[in-house]
C-alpha cells in the first residue's frame, strides 16, 4: 500500500502513531491500539452485515472477534484514488493456531461451537434479501466442469505424464462427485434454505487455523469477509477437511474432533448427514483438475503433481473413515 492509501486514515477519529507492513495490509498503532487497515473486495451491504454479525458476536463475548472501526462519517468502508475499498479493524496480536498442535487444534473447534450459537441475526430487513447458499448448486457448477475437463483430456492428442495419470484416476472420482450430487439432492427438504434464511443463520466462511489467534486466556477469530448464511456445518467442514488431510483421515481425530464440537454444540441430525456428504464429495480433485484446467497447461507445477499422487494415495483411509465414523456415532 502507498502513501495515497495511507492517507486515507485521516478519515477516522483516531491518532495514528506508526505504521508498518502486515500480510497484505498496514498494520496501525493509534490512540486506541493496534488498528488493521486492509483491501476490501466485497460490497457496502456486505460489509453492513459483517459488521451487525460482529458486533452481536461482541457483545456477547462468547468469542474474542474483530470488530469494524466506522469513520468520522459513520462509513464502514472508504475508496481510495485507485477504485478500491478498504476496511478498518481492529487487530488481535498473537501466533495463529498452529494445525500441527493437536490441542490447538480441538481448542480450535470448541472457539467455532462457541461462535456458532452466536451466529444468528434472526429476521432483519437487510438479511431478507440476501443470498442463501446451495450446495446442490454448488456441485452441479463442480460436475459440469470436471465433464469439460474429461472431455478436453479425451480430445487431446498428447499428453503429460500428470496428464496420464489425471486421465487414469479421473472416471472414478468423477463418478464419485456425481453419486454424491444425486443422493444429496434426494436428501434435501424443501424450504431448507428458507429457515437459514429465516433465522438469519451465517457461517464464518473461511474458518481455517490461520483465522484463529491464540491470545491470553483463549483464541479469537479474525477475518469473516466471507461470511456467508449456510448451514453451520460449512466451518466445521472446512476445518475438519483439513485437519482430517494433514492426519492421514485419522479416525482417533475425527472422532476428538467431533466430541469437541458437540461438547459446546451439539450437531443436529441432519447437519450431522451434511457433514457426511461434503466430507464425502472429491472436493480436493476437483480443486486439482479446476487449477489444471485454468492455469498454462504446458507446465504443470510439481507442486500439483503431488496433491493429486496423495488424494490418490489418501482415498482408501478417506472412504474408511466416512464408513467407521458416520456408522458409529
Amino acid at each position: 500500500m502507498n502513501d495515497r492509501v495511507i492517507g486515507l486514515l485521516d478519515q477516522y477519529e483516531i491518532e495514528v502513531l506508526r505504521t508498518r507492513k502486515g500480510r497484505g495490509a498496514i498494520l496501525c498503532e493509534t490512540n486506541q491500539g493496534i488498528l488493521i487497515f486492509k483491501e476490501y473486495q466485497g460490497s457496502k451491504e456486505k460489509a453492513q452485515v459483517q459488521d451487525l454479525l460482529l458486533k452481536k458476536i461482541g457483545e456477547s463475548k462468547a468469542v474474542p472477534v474483530e470488530q469494524i472501526i466506522p469513520t468520522k462519517e459513520g462509513e464502514l468502508l472508504v475508496q481510495g484514488q485507485d477504485g478500491l475499498s478498504y476496511i478498518l479493524k481492529t487487530y488481535f496480536e498473537g501466533k495463529e493456531c498452529n494445525i500441527l498442535d493437536i490441542q490447538d487444534c480441538l481448542r480450535g473447534v470448541k472457539t467455532l461451537a462457541y461462535l456458532h450459537k452466536e451466529m444468528n441475526l434472526g429476521q432483519q430487513e437487510i438479511i431478507s434479501e440476501w443470498p442463501v447458499f446451495r450446495l446442490e448448486k454448488e456441485y452441479e457448477k463442480h460436475n459440469r466442469e470436471l465433464k469439460r475437463v474429461r472431455k478436453y483430456l479425451r480430445e487431446k492428442s498428447q499428453k503429460t505424464p500428470f496428464e496420464i495419470y489425471l486421465v487414469g484416476e479421473y472416471d472414478y472420482f468423477m463418478g464419485q462427485a456425481f453419486e454424491v450430487t444425486k443422493e444429496w439432492e434426494e436428501f434435501l427438504l424443501p424450504g431448507e434454505t428458507d429457515y437459514l434464511r429465516t433465522t438469519g443463520t451465517f457461517c464464518h466462511g473461511d474458518y481455517q487455523y490461520h483465522n484463529i489467534i491464540e491470545i491470553p486466556g483463549g483464541q479469537a477469530v479474525i477475518n469473516f469477509e466471507k461470511c456467508i448464511i449456510d448451514d453451520q456445518i460449512r466451518d466445521l467442514y472446512l476445518y475438519m477437511r483439513k485437519l482430517l488431510e494433514k492426519s492421514n483421515w485419522s479416525k482417533d481425530l475425527g472422532k476428538r474432533i467431533l466430541n469437541a464440537y458437540n461438547e459446546v454444540n451439539e450437531l443436529p441430525a441432519r447437519s450431522f448427514v451434511a457433514l457426511y456428504y461434503r466430507l464425502a464429495y472429491p472436493e480436493k480433485f476437483w480443486k486439482i483438475v479446476n487449477f489444471y484446467y485454468n492455469s498454462h497447461k504446458g507446465w504443470i507445477p510439481g507442486k500439483n503433481q503431488e496433491k493429486l499422487l496423495k488424494v490418490v494415495e489418501q482415498e482408501q483411509e478417506k472412504q474408511d473413515f466416512l464408513n467407521t465414523i458416520f456408522r458409529t456415532i
